[in-house]
């Protein structure tokens, strides 16, 4: 989920110029990572050679056992032989140059060479990601279903947000768990449909397409419908049958949210110049959070620790605000039916 902030100038949204130069620097940097520094390095390679010609063939000298739990997580003798290397030569090249001037630390197949944790290659990012997954979850049972009646119109598309995003945060920790090409493909795929989801309930939320009280309104839901799931086809189907380019993957993704940002943000200014409630003002508090989240990955830097990277710290910081965005629907959907009352009455 993705909002936007509101200018103290006159009421005009501020949040469009912010978005699209992260629009841009995410771009910029979404390249192709199939052939990083560290995969060229001679001295990688060469560890490499060595390691599997030692230990991974039939007549290798020192097998060494792999452990059940890395075993379960599909660690091979070559991968293992290929996360050695990645430690062994980044800890050569910092021996070698001291501060303050070491070599830097380099990535190796598009990521950095993070100390893994029971298996998982990117621990803490797998910890977030359940985070999200978590914030969904309580977001559904606890807020959602108890304070939403079943008469609600739009329980039932806050009920789907809810296991879209439980989805996405689902197989983004398998992702970062073991990086694989199809665990990269459902993380991929499971975030484009959560984007879009999110894009796609915004509008029937602000232009209440769910009130099937005219045909017009019906038909506009069956055809915004129809438009968002020939757009996700369309997308999974480019990306997988035709080039799978992380450039266009992470434009597509920024300008929907872009249009869902702008969306909340117009209704939210709206109504809180009518109502002067606080709660009609999370969105832009929300937005806020997550723009500085999302500004960390233009700010990508070699893991403290071995653990903490700028793409852990962007999964921390979504967490709150999807708390914080589930309170809002509650009231949000409360203040609606206490305004359909009073109109009855």
């Amino acid at each position: 989920m993705k909002f936007n902030i509101i200018s103290k100038r006159g009421g005009a949204p501020i949040f469009l110029s912010i978005q699209q130069l992260l629009l841009l620097g995410f771009v910029a940097l979404a390249t192709p990572v199939a052939a990083s520094i560290g995969d060229r390095l001679p001295e990688f390679q060469e560890c490499i050679r060595v390691c599997e010609r030692e230990n991974c063939g039939p007549d290798a000298e020192h097998q060494t056992p792999i452990p059940l739990h890395r075993r379960l997580l599909l660690w091979s003798c070559p991968s293992e032989c290929d996360y050695t290397c990645q430690h062994l030569t980044t800890s050569s090249r910092l021996s070698q140059s001291p501060p303050p001037f070491p070599h830097p630390v380099v990535q190796y197949h598009g990521k950095w060479p993070f100390i893994r944790f029971l298996g998982m290659q990117e621990p803490l990012s797998v910890l977030f990601s359940l985070g999200n997954f978590w914030a969904h979850y309580q977001g559904l049972y606890t807020k959602i279903l108890p304070n939403i009646p079943p008469s609600y119109p739009l329980r039932k598309w806050y009920i789907l947000l809810s296991y879209v995003g439980m989805a996405s945060w689902f197989f983004s920790a398998v992702f970062h768990t073991r990086d694989f090409p199809v665990t990269e493909q459902l993380d991929y795929f499971a975030a484009g449909a959560n984007v879009l989801y999110g894009l796609y309930y915004t509008v029937v939320r602000i232009f209440r397409l769910d009130k099937k009280d005219t045909p017009r309104r019906e038909s506009l839901l069956r055809l915004w419908t129809a438009l968002c799931i020939l757009m996700y086809v369309a997308h999974v189907t480019y990306l997988k049958m035709w080039a799978w380019d992380y450039t266009y993957n992470m434009a597509a993704n920024v300008a929907v949210g872009a249009i869902q940002n702008l969306l909340w943000s117009w209704y939210s200014w709206t109504r809180y110049r009518e109502q002067k409630k606080g709660w009609a003002a999370w969105p832009g508090i929300v937005v806020a959070w997550v723009l500085v989240a999302m500004s960390l990955e233009l700010l990508d830097f070699p893991p403290l620790w071995g653990s903490v990277d700028a793409h852990s710290l962007w999964h921390a910081g979504t967490i709150v605000p999807t708390i914080i965005w589930y309170n809002f629907l509650v009231k949000d959907a409360q203040d609606d039916m206490a305004r359909s009352e009073r109109l009855k009455s």
